[in-house]
């Protein structure tokens, strides 16, 4: 009678268990950075104290009230990071212009709509990205986020007719455009390139 030979000892399990951790650590780390930029950002000036704040509050927030795991598989992209932070200086900009103009004219009042606008990329980290940056922008906010269909219902102010809910919805996609092609995967930018061309927007 023989002896059964032994199962060779499986040496990946500890390398993946490694590369699972080291995962996490790295979701955890990109998480606790945009959490400092959106502090910085609600605070409206990037100093040191506002630094360590965010730090602080970022650090407490992932702690005590712990996010969905949400998987970082994009690559970072300076130069389209670049444009995608100039791009919103300036719709900020222009975006608190109007809002200041129509805040002085007298009688006039402006007219609001809620528009729906699903993403190309839904992701949860596309989700949060691109209705982070929108409703930051005065004169939109986000009132809901459906997870499961990947679409934002954005409430938009100074609305005339059908013309500035496609503006306000084309302007949404530009956004998530920007987003997805600065720290988005090579497979997430072929989805933007495969679906219908945008309209009406500059993205």
């Amino acid at each position: 009678m023989t002896d059964s030979p032994e199962p060779a000892p499986d040496d990946s399990r500890p390398a993946t268990a490694g590369r699972g951790r080291l995962g996490r650590w790295r979701d955890q780390a990109v998480a606790l950075g945009w959490l400092v930029v959106v502090w910085n950002l609600l605070w409206g000036d990037i100093n040191w104290a506002n630094l360590v704040g965010g730090l602080l509050v970022g650090a407490a927030v992932l702690v005590f009230f712990p996010l969905p795991a949400v998987s970082f598989g994009g690559r970072l992209r300076p130069r389209a990071l670049l444009v995608f932070a100039g791009r919103f200086a300036v719709e900020l900009v222009s975006a608190s212009l109007h809002i200041a103009r129509i805040a002085v004219q007298p009688g006039y009042r402006p007219r609001g709509a809620i528009i729906a606008v699903r993403l190309r990329v839904a992701t949860d980290l596309n989700l949060a990205l691109t209705a982070e940056a929108v409703s930051l922008v005065p004169g939109t906010l986000i009132l809901e986020v459906d997870r499961d269909s990947g679409t934002l219902y954005l409430h938009v102010l100074d609305t005339h007719g059908p013309a500035d809910l496609d503006v306000a919805r084309n302007r949404t996609l530009a956004v998530e455009r920007r987003i997805v092609s600065a720290v988005g995967s090579t497979a997430e930018l072929r989805r933007l390139d495969v679906t219908a061309p945008e309209k009406g927007t500059r993205p």
